[in-house]
């Protein structure tokens, strides 16, 4: 502030990440924003929670208001396993310290803030608040919580993709309130009044039913109150199917949620425990903004980045930077619809491409970095094949409310032309500098395999998919199957384990036409809701008739604002309201999990027991023929992930870690009680 002669701040930022000044760390993206809106930001990484407070007084109070930007991951799935243990290392702390975060840093900074600084507004933003919007399942304390707003005590919420809202917000508290004098400094009282007069979209707010601005219409959608989900989860899986169907609309609606909080005279509201008097509030949430244009997405990553940890990181490692330091993302959004997946919750499913000249610009400037040898990691988005993609006849988009495009089969209104991106790959190739690039995030295959009616569509597809497979593979190509039970598939909302199949087939195939030696990965997880064990012993059979032993597998951790979590917090399908088998149990869990490791001689006799138990020795027979039951098994380099797919929607895409490649912890979760872990219907 000294260097810049500033006297006082406009915003400050509190995040949870180390600072990476990167188009992947989402408070460098909104910290590049601020600056280039035009105000003064000032940003504080990691500040210290305990003690005076210092790093929170550190800049003092801000004209308009605090930040809190959590992490590029939700906080509890950076600090633990599915097992609810605790993780030995945070890929977005320098040195991989596990300590620099609190438990829900937005919580907890939020606290400190309005203790501190009590009349100064808090804005909520990043995927932690962007998951916790409305009455949503906490696996770590199993428990429905309310919105995050009433157990912070923050002033409103910035949901999904920031930049839209965060811009809009700004100017409306500068131009209503600031007056561009600094003097003028926003109470939260003003604060409450003028975004009521003022609503912004795709923010949530906690107000009084008299608050409510225009009042409840005919065309807002009313969930479930918070206290009848408490009461009734059936509540809180019909409520997720509006909330869903909403966030992947064209034209959205307004959602409201009733939710008893203590009305206080200093016009704030919080979440009371039952029996004191409660004043009827609603959770306002406001429809997302129209997906960003290719001009609006392209200033974002055209911010002047360096694209480098902060100095004050010297000697030290950024786990997280050091996974996406060489990698572009060329697209958000994704319309594949996973049920385990949050991106559907975050950035929706309608695809924002940037410009070849912008995805150029970036590569340009890793070639330019002194410690690049000329290999990109990753071209690509939450999918990697949907750049570009959208549907033919938008007016049909505008009316449908499918949460997925391409499921149960690819909708003929889709686009999915490949051409664009494949000419991407190549005008990247044959720049100066570059001698490989590489396809590190998931490729969905359904969408090359489709019958396409137009040859056009068919012709990209079959080019892309030798283009990558020749041309993009470092070795292993990672593709994300999930199952091979095809009515778990169905409830995760993914393509049949045959289309995998004609997938490898076709991959086999080129490999050995090129003389190349390349392996294919498959992903898998265990305990989805819907999964039985008799399906896990189908994936062990299935896979080891492909000759695999799985390298990517992960129990299914349930995180806020999906399908798969509502039908594990419920017991029902949040579309059909119908009853699902979910295994919940941690001995349940484990009986699934350990059929990944079939071919690890500790596991047989578990393995042996549990089909026996199942009347399914038929299996038994094909897992372990008799004439191998006393040859020696290949023991190969397994790594079991217990991180959730689609939990880093909007910061760098998910990598191994130390932590994920042993099963070993330091500590349980404090919050979970491993001696009564059964749940409650």
């Amino acid at each position: 502030m000294e260097l810049r002669d500033w006297s006082q701040p406009d915003v400050v930022i509190f995040s949870a990440d180390a600072y990476v000044d990167h188009p992947s760390f989402g408070a460098a993206v909104i910290g590049r924003l601020i600056e280039a809106e035009g105000f003064r930001v000032c940003i504080v990484p990691q500040p210290d929670w305990h003690g005076d407070y210092r790093d929170f007084k550190r800049f003092g109070r801000p004209r308009l208001c605090f930040m809190v930007a959590p992490g590029g991951m939700d906080s509890m799935v950076n600090k633990y396993t599915a097992a609810r243990r605790l993780r030995s290392e945070d890929a977005f702390s320098p040195d991989g310290r596990h300590d620099m975060r609190p438990e829900m840093p937005t919580i907890v900074y939020t606290k400190i803030l309005k203790e501190l600084f009590p009349d100064c507004p808090v804005i909520l933003g990043g995927i932690e608040a962007s998951l916790r919007r409305v009455t949503h399942y906490d696996y770590w304390k199993d428990q429905l919580r309310p919105c995050i707003l009433a157990e912070s005590g923050a002033d409103l919420i910035t949901y999904g993709m920031g930049e839209l809202p965060t811009s809009a917000l700004l100017h409306l508290l500068e131009d209503k309130l600031g007056h561009h004098r600094e003097e003028c400094q926003v109470n939260v009282k003003d604060f409450h009044q003028i975004i009521k007069k003022y609503p912004i979209r795709q923010t949530v707010s906690l107000v009084a039913k008299e608050d409510i601005p225009g009042g409840i219409t005919d065309n807002d959608i009313v969930l479930a109150s918070h206290e009848e989900c408490l009461r009734n989860r059936k509540a809180h899986a019909a409520n997720f199917r509006h909330i869903e169907e909403e966030s992947n609309k064209m034209e959205p609606l307004r959602i409201l949620q009733p939710i008893a909080c203590e009305y206080t005279t200093d016009n704030e509201s919080r979440c009371v425990e039952k029996g004191k008097y409660m004043e009827p509030h609603y959770i306002v949430c406001n429809p997302m903004f129209a997906p960003m244009t290719q001009e609006q997405i392209d200033r974002s990553f055209d911010f002047p980045y360096t694209r480098l940890p902060h100095p004050k990181y010297k000697g030290k490692t950024i786990p997280a930077y050091e996974m996406i330091k060489f990698s572009v993302n060329i697209h958000r959004g994704c319309f594949g619809g996973c049920a385990f997946c949050t991106i559907s919750a975050h950035q929706g499913k309608f695809i924002m491409s940037r410009s070849k000249e912008s995805i150029i610009r970036e590569v340009k400037k890793i070639i330019e970095m002194p410690d690049f040898k000329g290999y990109l990691s990753d071209l690509g988005g939450p999918s990697a094949n949907m750049y570009g993609m959208h549907g033919k006849n938008l007016a049909i988009c505008q009316k449908c409310k499918k949460p997925s495009c391409i499921h149960p089969s690819v909708c003929p209104n889709l686009n999915a032309d490949h051409q664009p991106i494949i000419e991407i790959y190549k005008a990247i190739d044959s720049l100066k500098g570059i001698k490989k690039s590489f396809i590190g995030s998931g490729v969905r295959y359904d969408l090359l395999l489709h019958p396409y009616k137009d040859e056009h569509l068919r012709k990209a597809a079959e080019a892309y998919t030798k283009e990558l497979i020749l041309h993009h593979v470092s070795g292993r190509l990672k593709v994300a199957p999930e199952h091979t039970s095809d009515p778990v598939l169905n409830l995760m909302r993914k393509p049949s384990f045959n289309l995998f199949y004609e997938f490898k087939q076709i991959f086999d195939r080129i490999n050995q036409q090129a003389h190349l030696k390349q392996q294919i990965i498959p992903y898998f997880i265990s305990s989805h809701p819907g999964c039985h064990p008799e399906d896990m012993a189908d994936l062990a059979v299935k896979t080891k008739g492909l000759d695999f032993q799985l390298e990517q597998v992960q129990d299914f951790t349930p995180t806020p604002m999906t399908v798969a979590t509502t039908c594990w917090a419920t017991g029902y399908h949040p579309y059909t309201l119908e009853p699902t088998f979910t295994a919940i149990r941690p001995s349940d869990k484990e009986k699934q999990r350990m059929f990944f490791f079939w071919y690890k001689p500790e596991e047989r006799q578990r393995i042996v027991n549990e089909l026996r138990r199942l009347n399914r020795e038929d299996l038994i027979d094909k897992l372990y023929p008799k004439n191998e039951r006393g040859a020696k098994i290949h023991r190969d380099n397994t790594s079991y992930d217990a991180r959730q797919h689609g939990s880093t929607a909007s910061g760098p895409r998910n990598g191994k870690s130390r932590s994920d490649r042993s099963e070993k912890s330091k500590s349980y979760n404090p919050n979970f009680n491993k001696f009564t872990n059964k749940k409650k219907r």
